[in-house]
């Protein structure tokens, strides 16, 4: 097999495929990427097993059709420092050649028929969302799910389609995000995403998209992009119960003062008590030395008694930094109990700290 194309083109593919390799062990086949010709068009792929994308290009030219593999990250580096002009990929024998003028590269290659298949779509039910939509709201969520946790199905985000709307839901235990995406479904079901593929999905997407799924697997897929995830098995918390059935209190806040407030005190300190009065919010470190920080806003509450919270500021900036609007709502019932912040489809549930 022998292409040619630009550096910038072949360098964007190779830099999208990066989080999909084997990065510990670069005796494995999913430590390479796979190149293949497809009639006009170039395929190339890479996964670890649990994830995968394969990118289709015909801005790669093939002047003889064939497979081959090569180490990704290692053929990464070689195109990173060569000019921006055209580079030549040729197999010879168990060897990758590449080159540019003057240069040459060689790279050992594993036998491309060996490469791990990805799952296909026959068989596979279709998820019916807008995708647009989808992707938008997993990105509002994204920041509270946990990653390391030994309760493997808390490492994911929950997509729950029921038949009035889906919930997307996250969560790291000290915190609870739900997206709500309005619209009737005509089955329901519900699947856990890893958290590595939820990212990856907002970098990839940004137009419409196929879903496909079945027990171990999520497909997508458009013209250029055909990505895998397997998914977590087990069984994600039932988030309703945490939802505070009522609630006592409830302020509209400024989205702008609120942040420049918060980010005041974290030089200090990332927990925040906040007190609010009538007329005036206040916010105070909470930091076990002498050094303190204070600041204020100005705004009429409309509570009669004053109510003091403490909290962790990273949780709110993440819900604040996923919204439009210039202002968003705070209900809360005790300072001991989980206070909710929200904005139309969007709300995150946290848990304050109690001394």
């Amino acid at each position: 097999m022998k292409i040619r194309t630009q550096k910038q083109i072949i360098e964007s593919i190779l830099i999208n495929l990066q989080p999909f390799l084997e990065k510990k062990d670069a005796s494995q086949i999913t430590s390479h990427i796979l190149f293949q010709s497809m009639g006009d068009k170039c395929i190339v792929k890479a996964t670890d097993n649990e994830i995968g994308l394969s990118v289709t290009t015909e801005h790669i030219l093939i002047e003889s059709e064939g497979s081959f593999t090569a180490n990704g990250k290692k053929l990464l580096d070689i195109i990173r420092i060569l000019k921006d002009d055209e580079i030549v990929l040729e197999l010879f024998d168990d060897t990758l050649v590449i080159k540019q003028k003057h240069s040459k590269f060689k790279l050992p290659t594993f036998d491309p028929t060996v490469y791990p298949s990805f799952p296909g779509t026959e068989e596979k039910g279709k998820i019916s969302l807008d995708s647009l939509s989808l992707i938008q709201n997993l990105k509002k969520i994204s920041p509270a799910i946990d990653t390391n946790n030994p309760k493997f199905e808390l490492n994911g985000a929950l997509i729950n389609i029921k038949e009035d709307a889906t919930d997307l839901v996250g969560t790291d235990t000290r915190r609870l995000a739900i997206a709500t995406i309005a619209g009737n479904n005509a089955q329901t079901l519900s699947l856990i995403v890893p958290k590595k593929a939820i990212l990856e999905i907002q970098k990839l997407f940004l137009d419409q998209i196929d879903i496909f799924f079945d027990e171990t697997n999520l497909i997508i897929a458009n013209e250029n992009y055909y990505f895998f995830t397997r998914l977590i098995n087990g069984k994600f918390p039932d988030y309703q119960r945490i939802i505070p059935s009522s609630v006592k209190h409830s302020v509209v806040l400024p989205k702008k003062e609120m942040i420049d407030a918060i980010k005041m005190i974290t030089t200090i300190s990332q927990e925040i008590k906040m007190t609010l009065l009538s007329d005036v919010i206040i916010f105070n470190s909470l930091s076990a030395d002498n050094v303190e920080a204070k600041t204020e806003i100005e705004l009429s509450t409309g509570l009669s008694e004053k109510f003091e919270i403490s909290f962790n500021s990273r949780y709110i900036l993440d819900f604040i930094s996923q919204i439009d609007k210039s202002e968003f709502l705070m209900e809360f019932n005790e300072s001991t109990l989980p206070f909710i912040v929200k904005d139309d489809n969007f709300i995150t549930i946290i848990m304050p700290i109690v001394a």
